[in-house]
């Protein structure tokens, strides 16, 4: 078992990763706990439901099983309310521990209503997509999506262990791999130039789940993001480089309708239009910038934008929370392996989206 550690004011604790961890869920719940909640959706509960149900049993504790419904268009106050619902039914109190058994979306909504239910009770992220076992689960963000934007209501709140069982990814389909490595590549991109030159060199095996290579992806992709949490918790100044590709990917999966583009499908595609601008604005080479079209085309992720229309582009990319004073501003690359957060000009961002955007027939 590898661990990693994340330390932030708002709480210290450890991230497992192994082969099976799913067994051992009960060794991450606190000892003084009262109740247990497995927060999960339909497709997930399939598979791992009821192996959850009996592994967190060996604590002796009630446990309940809560099933929402699967996909991002579901990420919002009405599926939160059926958390709220469940818990208040079953008359869970202020030491019961949720547990999110799902990949980003169920990460992000059960970790929302553990902030909130009874102004906050504890929770442990059991990650089963890879994106969310190298991005979300770790970090303690916590939100639902607005219809005029995504990830715009939520709370820094960090869960008290991250379970990550490797075995759990092969039951994804391709599409969600390649999601979750544009996550992986995109640390590379922006803190690790070596880690990046190392997915370069490693696609093909990183594709076909092997086990050593997916491993260390995964263990460096959260020692990165833990890096960065440790020193910037609630996102004052450093974390925003975590947004690397996303200002252009949120716009996408906006325009489109949230679940037409998986999360990590858009992101890869905007950390390609972000390179690009990185080119326009600090003189990223366009090497790199093939070096990055090239990884995310190979990882299996678009490279191409939708048309939304320029007006819907722009105002799209306004609902970011890294717009200031109607100021829009993006995360950058100087070089790879170094970034930088400011805005740009219009001209600049009107020529990339005009570069990188298919023309709708």
């Amino acid at each position: 078992m590898s661990t990693v550690r994340v330390s932030t004011p708002g709480g210290s604790y450890p991230i497992h990763i192994e082969a099976g961890r799913l067994e051992r869920l009960a060794d991450s719940i606190p000892h003084d706990a009262t109740a247990i909640a497995i927060v999960t959706n339909r497709t997930v509960a399939a598979h791992y439901g009821e192996r959850a149900r009996r592994a967190l049993a060996q604590t002796g504790l009630r446990v309940i099983l809560i099933e929402l419904p699967d996909g991002e268009a579901y990420k919002d106050w009405q599926t939160l309310n059926l958390i709220f619902d469940a818990l208040l039914q079953n008359r869970f109190d202020r030491r019961s521990v949720l547990l999110a058994l799902g990949g980003g979306v169920v990460g992000d909504v059960c970790g929302f209503a553990a902030a909130t239910y009874m102004r906050g009770i504890r929770f442990v992220q059991a990650p089963t997509t890879l994106l969310a076992q190298v991005d979300s689960s770790v970090g303690g963000k916590t939100a639902v999506n607005h219809p005029l934007g995504k990830n715009m209501v939520g709370a820094f709140y960090q869960p008290v262990a991250v379970d990550i069982d490797t075995d759990v990814l092969n039951t994804l389909p391709p599409r969600e791999i390649s999601a979750g490595l544009a996550e992986v590549i995109k640390y590379g991109l922006i803190i690790d130039a070596e880690f990046f030159a190392w997915c370069e060199q490693n696609v093909a095996a990183l594709r076909a789940l092997e086990p050593a290579a997916m491993t260390y992806a995964i263990r460096r992709s959260c020692e990165l993001k833990a890096l960065v949490v440790s020193q910037d918790e609630r996102e004052t100044g450093l974390r925003a480089i975590l947004n690397f590709g996303h200002t252009f990917g949120h716009a996408i999966e906006a325009g489109l309708g949230f679940g037409t583009w998986l999360h990590g499908e858009a992101v890869g595609c905007g950390m390609v239009q972000a390179a690009e601008l990185s080119a326009a604005t600090l003189g990223l080479s366009s090497d790199s910038v093939d070096r990055v079209r090239n990884l995310v085309e190979a990882i299996g992720c678009p490279t191409q934008a939708p048309d939304l229309g320029a007006a819907r582009w722009i105002d799209l990319m306004q609902v970011d929370k890294k717009t200031e004073a109607g100021q829009l501003r993006f995360i950058l690359l100087p070089r790879i392996g170094q970034a930088v957060f400011q805005s740009v000009p219009a001209a600049a961002l009107q020529a990339v989206l005009g570069k990188t955007v298919v023309p709708s027939l």
